[in-house]
């Protein structure tokens, strides 16, 4: 298959087309206007809009609730980066380069993440008492990425100014901050802040030392964009601003090529290692004298985003010598190679590889995951390796799986086999002296002392655990969870093995301060979902006997409880975090023997008009095939009894395979969880009197087959929908809207093709026409020559001569959402102006999929309210005039 290049001025020239709608769109929030409320006035401006008084507040509350989760090393003090709120649209309108999923602020050598996002401060709270401090950060920078030193003394962060990234580092005893590099960073690819782990030094990416002047496209193109098809079947999904061609590589080279450098915290002196190269990700031993360097490797390619490039991870000495290489992954330009392969960070490249590397948490070099090669005749990566289950063609073979440790200088035969588990294993840790093993394989989490390997001492059936530890870069462990989501065993689920840092970095298993037990966190959940809130309890273990000890179980009742952080090894005491439906979530400190608890936050609750409307949940039979799913509604809090309002259904369907596989999704749910609000939750519409419906509306089939039935069953779900909130009285089926952003907006599209329902609807960063997207979607995997009868009955752009009612549509014109490219809205725009619609079409500059600014969320909430008050709220009974509104 040929791929042809974007054109140029939607790749890196992104920010040209984005420019071209300046001159209707001006910058800052000081433009955005304030307005008497004229609906149609709003719709036909061509400037940032701002919504009704209410909305506007709850869409910019500043969200800094405290929420104790980032404790340092004794758990004395808690970190919180203070936020900046919903950011300006300066900041996203700052130039910009978009390279094949690459996102670059040019200006500052780094992502551009750090420049859209970040901090605008940072707060300690003190964990016995909740008092907050301030800690000192340098005025004009946004601050990201902070972590706690080893010893949780002082905190390392970057600090993002205006043309530069530079690392602080705080003290957290007197509160002052200080720069520690002279030479800004190169924060593109590695883009956060390593420690040693004996906190002396920090391990960063400096830009080169005479760097010479970035590449420049030629003032006149050389030749013709070149694409070839050599016949092999690469069926790849629509990825967005992909290579272009080799300037756009040399580009993407020139902001990778970084200095792997090593900064002593005291004395700020930088020891580079190595020459420069194209570092994606770098990980340092203790003591900084051996790194694990993963860098790009070549050839790249036009089709398919960089996460699937080439990598090759390393072994390098302090003088920046390669001494081994860990693994390399190849360029992957097939459909279904959309990962890095293997489990995780230092993954293999076939299931007998080294595995989840990490430098061991207990003593030198690195430790590793590493199954036995397949029996001859038998291919990598078959079902007997995954589970140690049958084998193809009936066989039941298990092949060992084994943990490995890998000694300086790291050469072929400097590594030594640690344990051997009859399957593979899903998760391991050790004990901090390196003197236990605690292994997940298939459904048992089992400990094993190392001086005697074959005795398995049996912790939990079904437990696993603690995958990324608290604070931690992440304990030594696979990607499983081990066997705690097997249905048999779901609302008995034994909870997960704790894990701290440990002593050469890494994690390690929590103790009790005897070293004779340890802790399981986990959560029972109820059959009876509708009524019981799920329910936390720590369970302490005996390593030799097995036996059980309940140390915490959060009472059954109208509040949610769960466990933040252990302030001791022997969980004495503990931090839990509280919430109701009428509570925000706040922290307290518990003290497990007495039960006594020490209120530790008082958080705020930003939208009391929200938070507060009333709530009802309504089980729905869908007619035909009685399917059986549920239904959210949300009135005004001054809602009365027989009081039917215009309604708004928001939703976002979803694929199942059987009601059993819908009825699962539901176990988990927490009914007395606090109703948070962020800024663009469809609730806030109750503010504005209407009720709003959110269905599940599953879409139902065999695997692989589950869309064959969509508009048919999409049409059943909201005939019940609608029906039901009709009898129960609370909605005025005469006035109907509906909307949804992304796979949410083509359902809605969809609907307001193939009912008579709505009188309107807003469908956001939408695709209307799935031969746009003809190797699958969503959780459609057949392609469109496989399944053309399906992909055309779902696509509302074939059936817009259809279309009731009056359609608003957005799209944010740096849309990197595989499948969604605003060609589809505009295309979609253009078939209903010849059918004579009504619509309109918004396309917000600089934002991705999902509007992020203030001034766009703001806007849209404006153009949102005004279209559903003229077509829903008060409709006029004969037809009016087509509204078109294009930028």
């Amino acid at each position: 298959m040929i791929r042809l290049s974007v054109p140029h001025r939607w790749t890196r020239g992104v920010v040209l087309a984005s420019a071209a709608f300046a001159f209707a769109l001006p910058l800052g929030a000081q433009n955005v206007l304030q307005q008497s409320w004229d609906p149609k006035e709003v719709l036909a401006k061509e400037t940032y809009q701002r919504p009704p008084a209410v909305v506007e507040r709850i869409v910019t509350a500043p969200r800094n609730n405290v929420a104790l989760t980032n404790p340092n090393a004794d758990h004395s003090y808690f970190l919180k980066v203070e936020s900046e709120g919903l950011p300006g649209i300066e900041a996203f309108g700052k130039p910009h380069y978009r390279l094949a999923g690459v996102e670059i602020d040019w200006k500052a050598n780094r992502a551009r993440a750090l420049t859209t996002r970040g901090g605008v401060g940072l707060t300690l709270i003190e964990a016995s008492a909740g008092k907050l401090r301030t800690i000192e950060t340098p005025k004009g920078a946004l601050v990201s990425g902070a972590k706690w030193s080893p010893d949780g003394k002082s905190i390392a962060y970057l600090a993002n100014f205006d043309a530069a990234t530079h690392i602080y580092v705080a003290d957290v005893a007197s509160g002052k901050s200080t720069q520690i590099t002279k030479t800004p960073l190169l924060a593109v690819r590695v883009s956060d802040v390593d420690w040693t782990a004996d906190g002396k030094s920090i391990v960063t990416v400096l830009l080169p030392d005479n760097r010479p002047a970035e590449p420049k496209r030629p003032a006149v193109e050389t030749g013709p964009l070149v694409r070839f098809s050599d016949g092999r079947a690469l069926k790849n999904r629509n990825y967005a601003s992909l290579l272009r061609d080799p300037y756009d590589k040399d580009l993407l080279d020139y902001y990778t090529l970084g200095q792997l450098a090593l900064i002593d915290v005291k004395t700020r002196t930088v020891k580079k290692i190595g020459t420069p190269t194209l570092i994606t990700d770098v990980d340092a031993s203790r003591d900084g004298q051996y790194f694990r360097v993963t860098t790009q490797t070549k050839p790249y390619s036009y089709l398919v985003p960089v996460s699937n490039f080439g990598t090759v991870e390393q072994i390098w000495d302090a003088n920046g010598k390669v001494l081994a290489e860990v693994v390399k992954s190849p360029l992957r330009e097939a459909a279904g190679n959309d990962s890095t392969p293997g489990g995780g960070r230092g993954g293999a490249a076939t299931d007998s590889g080294k595995r989840d590397v990490e430098w061991n948490p207990v003593g030198a070099g690195l430790v590793y995951l590493q199954a036995e090669p397949a029996p001859a005749g038998r291919a990598n990566g078959d079902s007997a390796q995954r589970g140690g289950r049958g084998g193809r063609g009936g066989q039941n073979t298990q092949r060992k799986d084994r943990v490995m440790q890998w000694l300086p200088p790291f050469g072929a035969s400097d590594t030594k086999q640690l344990f051997e588990a009859n399957g593979r294993m899903t998760s391991v840790a050790f004990s901090a002296d390196g003197q236990t093993l605690f292994v997940s394989e298939a459904s048992d989490l089992y400990a094993v002392r190392l001086a005697d390997p074959a005795k398995h001492l049996p912790i939990a059936k079904g437990g696993s655990i603690q995958v990324s530890g608290r604070g931690g870069r992440g304990a030594f462990a696979g990607g499983g969870r081990g066997g705690n989501q097997a249905d048999s065993l779901f609302y008995a689920n034994p909870g997960t093995l704790q894990t701290k840092p440990g002593p050469h970095g890494g994690q390690v298993v929590v103790l009790s301060s005897d070293a004779k037990s340890v802790f399981l966190e986990g959560t029972k959940y109820s059959p009876d979902w509708e009524h019981q809130t799920p329910r936390v309890f720590v369970d302490r273990v005996d390593i030799e006997s097995g036996q059980k000890t309940r140390v915490y179980d959060a009472a059954p009742g109208e509040v949610a409880e769960t466990v933040v952080a252990a302030l001791d090894d022997n969980y004495s005491r503990i931090i839990v975090s509280r919430e109701s439906p009428s509570t925000v979530a706040d922290s307290y400190l518990r003290d497990v023997k007495t039960g006594q608890t020490v209120q530790l936050t008082h958080n705020t609750d930003f939208a009391p008009e929200v938070t507060q409307a009333i709530r009802k949940r309504i089980l729905v039979t869908r007619p035909g095939d009685d399917f059986k799913f549920w239904v959210s509604v949300t009135l005004p809090r001054d809602w009365k009894e027989g009081q039917r309002l215009p309604g708004i259904i928001w939703f976002y369907p979803s694929e199942f395979s059987s009601q059993d596989d819908y009825d699962k999704t539901k176990r988990t749910t927490n009914i007395n969880s606090f109703a948070n609000v962020a800024a663009r939750s469809p609730e806030i519409w109750v503010t504005q009197g209407y009720v709003v419906i959110q269905p599940d509306n599953p879409i139902v089939g065999p695997n692989g087959r589950m869309n064959d039935h969509y508009v048919d069953e999409l049409r059943r779900n909201l005939d019940a929908t609608i029906d039901t909130v009709d009898k129960a009285g609370y909605v005025d089926r005469s006035r109907l809207g509906i909307g949804g952003h992304s796979y949410g907006a083509f359902s809605t599209m969809n609907a307001m093709v193939h009912t008579p329902y709505f009188k309107a609807g807003i469908a956001g960063d939408g695709m209307y026409n799935r031969t746009l997207t003809p190797y699958s979607f969503q959780n459609e995997r057949r392609d469109f020559w496989e399944a053309q009868d399906t992909y055309t009955e779902m696509s509302p752009f074939f059936y817009a001569d259809r279309l009731s009612g009056a359609i608003l549509m957005y799209h944010s014109l740096e849309d990197q959402n595989v499948g969604t490219d605003p060609i589809s809205s505009i295309r979609m725009m253009q078939a209903l102006q010849g059918q004579g619609k009504t619509a309109a079409l918004y396309m917000y500059p600089y934002e991705d999929h999902g509007p992020a600014t203030r001034e766009s969320d703001l806007d849209q909430w404006a153009r949102w309210i005004a279209w559903f008050d003229t077509y829903v709220k008060n409709p006029k009974p004969k037809k009016e005039k087509t509204v078109s509104v294009v930028p």
